[in-house]
């Protein structure tokens, strides 16, 4: 198990409910070298005196080295719960119902207990969900939210817009495309969500 020990002092933002924990602010971890390097690996996140704080996706390569998952020590990090948190947060929006040339944000990131992950609905004939995977720990769950994402919403149409500074800076590869179903219009791929 991965375990991030933040130093003395640098938990007030945890205790607070920030998600995002820096690299200046870690003092060391602990765990296996594969785990240690697998970008989108689950840690659990404690104070210097032990205390349990958060768990949190494991970034190693960006400035930002973990966004919390949950502050919530008997919340498992599962596929269970990546579907509750799709499904909560399209619940918080209105019916799939975008103007067509302009999306409809579905998943807001943070917002949404989702840190990373953009999803906006494109009212195209047939209709496409167009997602930015931003963080390691949302594109180490990439299928998982996909399917939630199929299952809740019933579009078919998953493709994947990629801000390539921020993928660069988390360490990640630079991909677009499609992740379920067809290929989207070329207006659609060349736009920024």
């Amino acid at each position: 198990m991965l375990i991030i020990t933040i130093k003395q002092g640098k938990e007030k933002s945890l205790l607070e409910q920030q998600p995002w924990i820096y690299l200046s602010a870690i003092e060391r971890v602990d765990g296996k070298f594969d785990e240690r390097m697998k970008s989108g690996a689950t840690a659990v996140v404690r104070s210097s005196s032990g205390q349990f704080l958060a768990r949190a996706g494991w970034a190693p390569k960006s400035q930002i080295r973990a966004r919390v998952w949950s502050f919530d020590e008997s919340e498992a990090v599962d596929h269970a719960m990546f579907k509750r948190r799709v499904k909560a947060a399209l619940a918080k929006r209105k019916k799939l119902s975008a103007i067509p040339g302009r999306p409809q944000r579905l998943i807001n990131a943070e917002e949404d207990g989702l840190p990373g992950l953009i999803v906006d609905y494109h009212a195209l004939q047939p209709g496409f969900l167009s997602c930015q995977f931003q963080a390691a720990g949302v594109d180490a769950w990439k299928v998982t939210i996909i399917k939630a994402l199929i299952a809740e919403t019933g579009c078919p149409n998953v493709y994947e817009h990629t801000d390539y500074l921020v993928r660069k800076g988390e360490g990640l590869p630079l991909t677009n495309g499609v992740l379920a179903g067809d290929e989207p219009p070329a207006d659609l791929t060349s736009r920024r969500s």
